[in-house]
């Protein structure tokens, strides 16, 4: 299930992926008005939206398309993302077991690396 499109992602909108290999996974993004906060950059609840929707994505496709839910997100903001900024984030999948997908995920802009995050997946059973 691509979660990119559907339910709070659609409200938000904006994010593209694609698998790159089994291990790795692309998501762009355009930071717009929407996803502002009072000091004009975009806001830290927009970069943990790309960063679990897209370490999300990648744990439902390499668990053979099994749902999956976020255990834990930890996500380190190191510079702020302005209006019309594009946005990359690359996804990797660390580890995956029977039951848990460990990944990892950094977004950048052209210029600076904005943020990166690391999480734990739950395979849910069928």
């Amino acid at each position: 299930m691509d979660e990119t499109k559907s339910g709070y992602s659609a409200h938000v909108g904006g994010l593209v992926g694609k698998k790159l290999d089994d291990l790795n996974y692309e998501y762009h993004c355009e930071v717009k008005e929407i996803h502002l906060n009072t000091a004009k950059m975009a806001h830290g609840g927009f970069l943990m939206f790309v960063a679990d929707t897209g370490m999300g994505n990648a744990a439902h496709q390499v668990s053979g398309n099994k749902r999956c839910v976020t255990i834990s997100l930890e996500m380190k903001f190191i510079t702020a993302a302005s209006l019309g900024q594009k946005l990359l984030t690359k996804v990797k999948i660390q580890r995956k077991t029977n039951t848990l997908v460990f990944i990892t995920s950094e977004i950048s802009s052209s210029e600076n690396v904005v943020a990166t995050a690391s999480g734990v997946w739950k395979i849910l059973k069928a």
